[in-house]
């Protein structure tokens, strides 16, 4: 279709709408369909402008203005609002579009106010961070905040753009909620939103993706332009559309916001005496830690499948199953038809559930740690089992059950070397590789398994037994789960069990993302993978990039990378996003992020407008997925060299008389956290096992931007006297005898005392307590949570000098 001249073009519903968002809480939300339906909207700013809030004893600590400023940015996490319910309103209706390819009708031009429409004479107040052009949007972030219309510069892969989305990401206040259908283009599937040009006499709606017009059905016709701004898509950059129902067919939704999924704790058996102990301390916290309706299983594992008996009371009874093999549909039916009560809610079974874990034993045979029995898959098959229970198509009626979806949290000290998705005990053994990957594959249909009954498997290993990660990250990944190492079954093991209990999760997400003007999407990392054309609705000309989410977690980001097929020629650049899924009441979400950035020709204007940070992530992200294997990480610490100078050489100036280039000067903090990225601990060699790399590349691959940019380039925070605290730069010069620092890495978090400062008993012992109180509240939601280490000036000097 030809576009109209400007003079005929129809005018758009807005371009900074008067309206800010709804104070709703964005997903994981809880919506409850007993509770009163959605108020009316207040004035909210969007997060990250209240300060964040770091208290030491005795009282708040106040950050000084920096010497200089830091290398990094720091950027505060809101707070996490509790869950809102949600009430089904009446009258929801099921609307479509009808496309046409028809030239637009004349209108007369619309005014504008720096270069952007606006409705006729009115100057609509300063947009929130979901209105507007969107730059300051919570839920992405570009590497740069213009587009350069040159394409050869634009797509140089040294630098790059792309951007980080995170879908599920929770702020306050939240993006508008909308009760019925989403209006779609019906040429390329994109969603209505407040940069489509409307024609008030008709109702139709130009696509700002592929430029085609939809009708609305009359829906769109009204007298003015303001009367637009009625409809929360038309007003906000972001919106939720809602719609309650359930995808379980024997579902039944519960009032009570607290509605979690049962939880089910498989136990290693095979532990010695020091790693028990812990691990029992760290359950009984975190059963005492749960809300009294949360129902939970426990299951252990060795040779055999013990599944605990919460229906005797005190007394210790489990149901014992063969762990050489898959669980059969008569021993899994004997279960679930029985008599026994393997899920029980808390507030019935907390006292079984202690003297549970009271009589667990340590191994008692001379084996190896590495050589024990432990049959893990066959265990979770048995988990999964009882969590889907008997078949919903049952003549007795309908089943009620657990409103949320379903966690299964494996404790586990060793690898899995017994029973199906086993491995031998030796790396030696002469078909070690090919019986590996034959377990890679099983516990990746595992996990998927899981994932498709809205279970997620998180596998918390400890202990100094290597556990075989390539074999158990399967299990996890796909499930939507974690991976982690632990020391030992202590303190940060017992507070990750506590965050991964309670961190909600969406589940059945579909990622779409969408781009105007000739731009395609090259690649995307994250916590899923790309999509089948029959897993969504596809349209005529639909252009989009699909990833099918394992979850949909806060503490996620999807790396997105794209290129333009050749010069833009216009001003303005779309981008759309948008994710389906369905939340813990089984209501289907769909959240709609649409976004503009305006193109540019110059490149200073371009460079002046990277954001260095998130453009730091991106590579990092893009390198990181390279690094599979130690020599891989290797290479890859070559090409980041290779890329700082290439960065130089396209972006940069050349010195007078001489063939080198300047660095620009507008990235000058860039390579700094590339060399961060390289001298750390995801291609540098501070961590001494390839498995520990290889959780933490991982972790990095799917981390929120926050995370990521913590574990890419430290943030180095120093004590100061009277109880402050003062950002600097993350090198070694910080390191005085006379001074304390935190040293925040995403995953680890160092406390070091200069040697005069210990010296210095009480005020050592002061200075340590205000450290560790801002450590813990820097990760206070944090998931994972880090560890948080203390050291004297001759320990740590061996240590940090490797992060500087």
């Amino acid at each position: 279709m030809e576009e109209t001249p400007p003079g005929q073009r129809p005018q758009p519903a807005h371009a900074s709408p008067p309206f800010p968002a709804a104070p709703f809480t964005p997903p994981p939300r809880v919506f409850s369909p007993a509770l009163a339906a959605r108020g009316t909207p207040s004035p909210g700013s969007g997060p990250g402008h209240a300060p964040a809030h770091l208290s030491t004893p005795p009282g708040p600590p106040v950050f000084s203005s920096p010497l200089r400023p830091a290398a990094v940015p720091f950027r505060a996490t809101p707070a996490s609002p509790h869950p809102v319910p949600f009430a089904a309103a009446g009258g929801a209706y099921s609307s479509s579009s009808s496309a046409t390819t028809a030239s637009l009708p004349t209108s007369s031009a619309p005014h504008f106010l720096n270069g952007a429409a606006t409705p006729h004479g009115d100057l609509t107040p300063a947009p929130s961070s979901l209105q507007g052009d969107g730059l300051d949007n919570p839920y992405v972030q570009f590497s740069a905040n213009k587009v350069l219309k040159q394409k050869k510069l634009l797509n140089a892969p040294s630098l790059g753009f792309g951007a980080l989305v995170s879908p599920g990401k929770e702020v306050s206040p939240g993006p508008e909620v909308v009760e019925h259908d989403p209006r779609r283009c019906l040429n390329c599937g994109a969603y209505v939103n407040l940069y489509c040009d409307i024609l008030i006499g008709s109702g139709q709606w130009q696509c700002v993706i592929c430029k085609k017009l939809n009708g609305s059905e009359g829906e769109f016709v009204v007298s003015s332009k303001q009367d637009l701004f009625q409809w929360p898509e038309l007003a906000s950059t972001t919106v939720d559309y809602v719609q309650l129902g359930n995808r379980r067919p024997g579902f039944v939704p519960v009032s009570d916001s607290r509605v979690s999924g049962p939880i089910f704790i498989l136990i290693d058996e095979c532990l010695d005496e020091a790693h028990l102990q812990h691990l029992q301390g760290s359950l009984h916290a975190f059963v005492d830690s749960l809300p009294p309706t949360a129902k939970i299983g426990i299951i252990t594992y060795g040779r055999t499948v013990s599944v605990y008996d919460f229906s005797e009371g005190a007394a210790v009874s489990a149901d014992v199953l063969p762990g050489n093999k898959s669980p059969t549909h008569e021993s899994l039916k004997v279960l679930i038809y029985g008599t026994g009560v393997y899920l029980s809610p808390i507030h019935a079974s907390l006292p079984v559930a202690h003297t549970i874990f009271s009589s667990l034993r340590p191994y008692q045979l001379s084996v190896p740690e590495v050589s024990r029995d432990r049959c893990l898959g066959a265990a979770v098959e048995v988990a999964l089992g009882i969590i889907q229970g008997p078949s919903v198509e049952l003549s007795r009626g309908i089943i009620k059950r657990s409103g949320g979806n379903c966690r299964i949290l494996v404790c586990a000290g060793g690898p899995s070397t017994f029973g199906p998705g086993s491995v031998p005990h030796s790396v030696k053994h002469p078909n070690y590789a090919y019986l590996e990957k034959t377990a890679m594959k099983w516990m990746e249909s595992l996990g998927h398994e899981a994932q498709r009954h809205s279970t997620v498997i998180d596998i918390f290993c400890a202990g100094q037994c290597p556990v075989r990660v390539p074999v158990l990250q399967p299990l996890a990944k796909c499930s939507g789960g974690l991976l982690l190492l632990h020391d030992d079954f202590g303190e940060a093991f017992g507070v990750n069990l506590q965050r991964a209990s309670t961190r909600a999760a969406g589940s059945h997400g579909l990622f779409e993302i969408r781009c105007s003007d000739n731009m395609l999407v090259t690649q995307v990392i994250g916590p899923g993978e790309e999509a089948s054309p029959d897993s969504h609705e596809t349209f005529k000309h639909d252009s989009s990039f699909c990833i099918q989410m394992h979850s949909v977690e806060e503490m996620q980001s999807f790396s997105v990378s794209m290129e333009t097929k050749g010069d833009i020629k216009s001003d303005f650049v779309f981008f759309q996003f948008a994710v389906h899924y369905s939340n813990i009441y089984q209501a289907e979400i769909t959240r709609v992020i649409t976004m503009r950035l305006q193109t540019v020709d110059g490149l200073s204007a371009y460079l002046a407008n990277v954001q260095e940070d998130v453009a730091s992530v991106i590579i990092g992200k893009r390198t990181v997925l390279r690094a599979r294997t130690a020599s891989d990480a290797i290479d890859m610490r070559l090409s980041i060299d290779e890329r700082v100078k290439d960065i130089a050489l396209k972006f940069g100036t050349q010195a007078p008389k001489s063939k080198l280039y300047r660095f620009p000067k507008e990235l000058a903090s860039l390579p700094e956290c590339l060399f961060h990225l390289k001298r750390g601990p995801l291609l540098g060699s501070i961590i001494g096992h390839e498995d520990e790399r290889s959780v933490l590349r991982n972790l990095f691959l799917n981390a929120s931007f926050d995370l990521s940019l913590r574990m890419l380039a430290p943030r180095c925070i120093m004590h100061r006297e009277g109880g402050t605290f003062e950002e600097l730069p993350a090198y070694d010069l910080v390191m005085q005898s006379n001074a304390a620092v935190v040293l925040d890495h995403g995953t680890d978090i160092f406390i070091w005392l200069g040697a005069e400062l210990a010296s210095q008993e009480g005020q050592s012992a002061a200075a340590l307590a205000a450290c560790r109180t801002l450590a813990e509240e820097l990760s206070e939601r944090r998931f994972p949570a880090p560890r948080i280490l203390s050291f004297k000036v001759s320990l740590l000097v061996l240590i940090l000098p490797c992060y500087f």
